[in-house]
Protein backbone atom coordinates (compact mmCIF):
# COMPACT_ATOMS: atom_id res chain seq x y z
CA UNK A 1 0.00 0.00 0.00
CA UNK A 2 1.18 3.24 -0.55
CA UNK A 3 0.18 7.03 -0.65
CA UNK A 4 0.38 8.49 -4.63
CA UNK A 5 -0.67 11.94 -6.08
CA UNK A 6 -4.16 11.48 -8.22
CA UNK A 7 -3.69 12.01 -12.17
CA UNK A 8 -6.27 12.32 -14.58
CA UNK A 9 -4.59 10.56 -16.45
CA UNK A 10 -4.12 7.11 -14.44
CA UNK A 11 -6.70 7.33 -12.10
CA UNK A 12 -9.72 9.53 -13.24
CA UNK A 13 -11.85 6.17 -14.14
CA UNK A 14 -10.96 4.59 -11.17
CA UNK A 15 -12.20 7.92 -9.24
CA UNK A 16 -15.04 7.39 -11.18
CA UNK A 17 -15.97 4.10 -10.42
CA UNK A 18 -14.90 4.73 -6.34
CA UNK A 19 -17.94 7.45 -6.98
CA UNK A 20 -20.31 5.99 -8.61
CA UNK A 21 -20.23 3.13 -6.39
CA UNK A 22 -20.83 5.27 -3.36
CA UNK A 23 -23.64 6.99 -5.03
CA UNK A 24 -25.67 3.65 -6.23
CA UNK A 25 -25.32 2.11 -2.93
CA UNK A 26 -24.38 4.58 -0.36
CA UNK A 27 -25.31 7.47 1.74
CA UNK A 28 -21.88 8.83 1.39
CA UNK A 29 -22.58 10.72 -1.42
CA UNK A 30 -26.01 12.35 -1.30
CA UNK A 31 -26.28 11.88 -4.59
CA UNK A 32 -29.19 9.99 -7.21
CA UNK A 33 -27.28 10.13 -10.77
CA UNK A 34 -23.83 8.28 -11.52
CA UNK A 35 -21.53 11.08 -12.55
CA UNK A 36 -19.47 10.86 -16.20
CA UNK A 37 -16.01 10.77 -17.36
CA UNK A 38 -16.26 14.32 -18.38
CA UNK A 39 -17.80 15.13 -14.84
CA UNK A 40 -14.50 13.87 -13.16
CA UNK A 41 -12.18 15.76 -15.88
CA UNK A 42 -14.34 19.39 -14.85
CA UNK A 43 -13.05 17.92 -11.09
CA UNK A 44 -9.48 17.32 -11.76
CA UNK A 45 -9.65 20.73 -13.10
CA UNK A 46 -11.36 22.72 -10.48
CA UNK A 47 -9.22 20.54 -7.95
CA UNK A 48 -6.07 21.64 -9.93
CA UNK A 49 -7.18 26.03 -10.74
CA UNK A 50 -7.30 25.73 -6.58
CA UNK A 51 -4.00 23.83 -5.84
CA UNK A 52 -6.33 21.26 -3.83
CA UNK A 53 -4.68 17.86 -3.52
CA UNK A 54 -6.26 14.71 -4.88
CA UNK A 55 -4.33 12.01 -2.52
CA UNK A 56 -4.57 8.33 -3.30
CA UNK A 57 -3.90 4.64 -1.96
CA UNK A 58 -2.71 2.40 -4.50
CA UNK A 59 -1.95 -1.42 -3.93
CA UNK A 60 2.12 -2.40 -4.68
CA UNK A 61 0.24 -3.40 -8.18
CA UNK A 62 -0.87 -0.13 -8.64
CA UNK A 63 -4.51 -0.41 -8.47
CA UNK A 64 -6.32 2.67 -6.95
CA UNK A 65 -7.67 1.71 -3.43
CA UNK A 66 -8.89 4.83 -2.15
CA UNK A 67 -8.46 8.40 -2.77
CA UNK A 68 -9.23 11.96 -0.79
CA UNK A 69 -9.05 15.39 -1.64
CA UNK A 70 -10.91 18.72 -0.17
CA UNK A 71 -11.99 21.83 -1.88
CA UNK A 72 -14.11 25.47 -1.03
CA UNK A 73 -16.05 25.52 1.70
CA UNK A 74 -18.08 28.23 1.73
CA UNK A 75 -17.09 30.71 -1.68
CA UNK A 76 -17.08 33.71 0.09
CA UNK A 77 -13.28 35.15 0.79
CA UNK A 78 -13.76 35.41 4.43
CA UNK A 79 -13.95 31.14 4.44
CA UNK A 80 -10.99 31.12 2.63
CA UNK A 81 -8.86 29.25 5.65
CA UNK A 82 -11.59 26.62 5.65
CA UNK A 83 -11.86 23.40 3.50
CA UNK A 84 -14.61 20.54 3.08
CA UNK A 85 -12.86 17.22 2.50
CA UNK A 86 -13.82 13.69 1.49
CA UNK A 87 -12.46 10.27 1.81
CA UNK A 88 -13.69 7.36 -0.52
CA UNK A 89 -12.51 3.92 -0.34
CA UNK A 90 -13.18 1.42 -3.29
CA UNK A 91 -15.43 -1.33 -1.53
CA UNK A 92 -13.32 -4.20 -1.96
CA UNK A 93 -11.19 -2.16 0.65
CA UNK A 94 -12.29 -1.18 3.33
CA UNK A 95 -11.22 -1.78 6.90
CA UNK A 96 -7.74 -2.25 6.03
CA UNK A 97 -6.53 1.41 7.16
CA UNK A 98 -7.11 3.45 3.61
CA UNK A 99 -9.49 5.78 4.78
CA UNK A 100 -7.12 6.80 8.24
CA UNK A 101 -4.20 6.80 5.82
CA UNK A 102 -5.86 9.05 3.77
CA UNK A 103 -7.24 11.47 6.11
CA UNK A 104 -3.92 11.79 8.20
CA UNK A 105 -2.74 12.80 4.08
CA UNK A 106 -5.53 15.69 3.87
CA UNK A 107 -4.40 16.78 7.64
CA UNK A 108 -0.69 16.79 6.71
CA UNK A 109 -1.48 18.86 3.10
CA UNK A 110 -4.20 21.09 4.57
CA UNK A 111 -1.29 22.27 7.23
CA UNK A 112 1.02 22.92 4.26
CA UNK A 113 -0.90 24.46 2.80
CA UNK A 114 -1.66 27.12 5.10
CA UNK A 115 -5.41 25.65 6.02
CA UNK A 116 -7.34 26.62 9.23
CA UNK A 117 -10.03 24.24 9.52
CA UNK A 118 -11.05 20.95 7.84
CA UNK A 119 -14.78 20.46 7.98
CA UNK A 120 -16.48 17.03 6.58
CA UNK A 121 -19.50 16.28 6.00
CA UNK A 122 -21.01 12.62 6.94
CA UNK A 123 -24.15 10.69 6.81
CA UNK A 124 -25.04 9.90 10.47
CA UNK A 125 -25.70 6.94 10.37
CA UNK A 126 -21.91 6.58 9.02
CA UNK A 127 -20.33 5.03 12.25
CA UNK A 128 -17.35 4.09 10.51
CA UNK A 129 -16.75 7.40 9.28
CA UNK A 130 -17.29 9.31 12.48
CA UNK A 131 -15.23 7.06 14.62
CA UNK A 132 -12.38 7.50 12.27
CA UNK A 133 -13.07 11.42 12.49
CA UNK A 134 -13.40 11.09 16.35
CA UNK A 135 -9.92 9.23 16.61
CA UNK A 136 -8.10 12.00 14.50
CA UNK A 137 -9.32 14.64 16.32
CA UNK A 138 -12.40 15.48 14.66
CA UNK A 139 -14.97 17.12 16.87
CA UNK A 140 -18.96 16.95 16.03
CA UNK A 141 -19.91 20.55 15.59
CA UNK A 142 -23.38 20.07 14.33
CA UNK A 143 -25.74 17.79 12.36
CA UNK A 144 -28.46 19.57 10.21
CA UNK A 145 -31.55 16.84 10.62
CA UNK A 146 -33.22 15.44 7.62
CA UNK A 147 -30.66 17.11 5.15
CA UNK A 148 -30.81 14.34 2.04
CA UNK A 149 -33.33 11.83 0.80
CA UNK A 150 -32.01 8.88 -0.42
CA UNK A 151 -33.23 5.17 -1.01
CA UNK A 152 -36.44 6.40 0.16
CA UNK A 153 -35.58 8.18 3.73
CA UNK A 154 -34.74 11.59 5.04
CA UNK A 155 -31.00 11.66 5.88
CA UNK A 156 -28.97 13.29 8.83
CA UNK A 157 -26.18 15.11 7.37
CA UNK A 158 -23.40 15.44 10.54
CA UNK A 159 -20.33 17.78 10.30
CA UNK A 160 -17.57 17.37 12.12
CA UNK A 161 -14.20 19.78 12.06
CA UNK A 162 -10.71 20.02 13.11
CA UNK A 163 -8.90 22.92 13.89
CA UNK A 164 -5.34 23.32 12.69
CA UNK A 165 -2.44 25.21 14.44
CA UNK A 166 -2.41 27.45 10.71
CA UNK A 167 -1.94 29.65 9.46
CA UNK A 168 1.20 31.27 10.51
CA UNK A 169 -0.06 35.08 9.01
CA UNK A 170 -3.98 35.93 7.94
CA UNK A 171 -5.20 38.22 5.48
CA UNK A 172 -8.60 39.82 4.66
CA UNK A 173 -9.40 40.29 0.83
Amino acid sequence: MRMVPCTRDRHAEAILGIFNDAILHSTALYEYAPRTLATIEAWFDAKAAHGFPIMGVETDEGTLMGFGTYGVFRDRPAYKYTVEHSVYVDEAFRRRGVGRRLLEALVDAATTQQVHVLVGGIDAANTASIALHEQLGFVHCGTVREAGFKFGRWLDLAFYQKVLGTPRETLEG
